[in-house]
Order: C-alpha cells, then structure tokens, then sequence
C-alpha cells in the first residue's frame, strides 16, 4: 500500500504513538491520533502531521470505553475522508502485584490492550472495505509472543497481549477476502520506561544480544514495513535486538 492520499488512525498519543504518526505523515498519509491523558504531546504529532502538509485529527478518548472505540473510528474516518489504516498503540502498563490484582485492574487493563484493537478494528472495516482494502497493526509484546512470562505483576498485560498475536491471526484470515491484512508487532527493548532506574536499565543492555535499546525507530520502520506490504497478513514481529533468545 503506498500511504500517499490514505488515512490512518494511530491510538495511543504517547510516546511511540506520536512518532508513528509522524511517519505516516511524512509518507503521505493524513493521520488521526487518540489520546487519554497526554493532550500536549499529541497535539505537537499533529503540528508535526500538518507540517508535512497533511490533515490532522486528535481526540481524546478512554478507549477502555466500549463506546469510545466506535467513536473515535467514527469521527477519525469523518474528519479525514476516509480510513485505510489503523495502528492500536494504546496499552495499560501497570505493574501490580498478583495478590493485589483486583477484577477491576484485569477487566482495564484486557479492555484497552485486546478489547479495544478488535472493537477499533470491527469499526474500522466498513471504511477499509469501502476504499478497496486496508492495514490493520496491533501490538503485542516480546515475552507474550515468545510464550515466557519474564517480569512479575504484569498477569492481566501478559494475557492482553498474548490475546493480541491470536486476534491478527484471526482477523488476517476473516478480512483476507476483503484485501485488508492484519498484523501485530511485539516489542522488546525499545524505549526504557521513565521510572526505570539506571541499573536496571543497564540489566536489560545486558540481557539482549544486540546490547541497546532500540529507539522508537525501530517500531516505526516496523509498522511501515507492514502498512506498505500487500502480502503480509497474521504474522507478529518482534522488535527486541534478540531479547527473546535468551
């Protein structure tokens, strides 16, 4: 798929969101970028959209909200014209430990990590159907992927995002017929978590073979390679420099 005319929603404003919805500006796609809390950085992605002269759209939205899926997919498609792309950024990353984890914390945290990519991408498909085809990226993560649980009081994250890698198999081959293909990406080392302490930091340099972290360029060359490819469907990448060999 070339980007250049398409439009793309990119949930999750923060952080690595906002750098791939600069990508797939500066490739020629209008962009559509949800946030929960992080107002300001998503609304210097959207001056950075409308620098590369395209149209950009920013929403907040609590996507843990089974009603706010539809609704941002909604008014993203009505703001752009159209809708070619969705990349489901948003996550909930809170450690707690197992025997404080409360049905609550594990119906959020499930609600916005698999719930929402598939009600995002059951919105989604009318639009891409409507254009001829379309790209759907969801993320996943390294050690989900991998079929390791590795860090303790992530149980309800781990499940969300192993459930990820199965509904891109999934949905890869329900919406093949319909020219729209689905993949997930799972992240390893990209971009430390600002509480991380140094030492730690240094544990995970260590701990992977390529011995860095990767940058947010990475998972944006990734989720270029997939939106542009027109036969990659049901498969996760991992981006982790080899932290899943050890």
């Amino acid at each position: 798929m070339q980007l250049t005319g398409r439009a793309a929603l990119v949930t999750g404003g923060r952080r690595i969101g906002a750098a791939v919805a600069e990508a797939l500006a500066a490739h020629g796609a209008d962009v559509a970028l949800s946030f929960n809390r992080s107002r300001d950085e998503a609304e210097r992605a959207a001056k950075a959209i409308r620098t590369c002269g395209r149209q950009a759209f920013i929403a907040s939205v609590d996507l843990s909200k089974a009603s706010a899926c539809d609704e941002i997919v909604r008014a993203s498609a009505e703001a752009l014209g159209r809708l070619d792309v969705l990349v489901h950024m948003a996550s909930v990353y809170t450690k707690t430990p197992f025997d404080e984890l409360t049905s609550d914390a594990w119906d959020r945290s499930l609600a916005v990590d698999l719930r929402a990519a598939f009600l995002c991408a059951r919105a989604a498909v009318p639009h891409m159907r409507a254009v001829g085809g379309g790209r759907i990226v969801v993320f996943s993560d390294w050690t989900a992927q991998s079929g390791r649980p590795t860090y303790e009081g992530y149980v309800p994250y781990y499940v969300a995002k192993a459930g990820a890698v199965a509904l891109a198999e999934a949905l890869a081959f329900e919406l093949a017929p319909d020219q729209i293909l689905v993949n997930a990406i799972a992240p390893g080392p990209v971009r430390a978590p600002d509480r991380l302490d140094d030492a730690s930091r240094e544990a995970v340099i260590r701990a992977t073979p390529i011995a860095r972290w990767g940058g947010d360029e990475e998972i944006v060359k990734a989720v270029l390679a997939l939106v542009e490819s027109d036969f990659v469907t049901g498969e996760t990448i991992r981006v982790d420099g080899g932290r899943h060999l050890r």
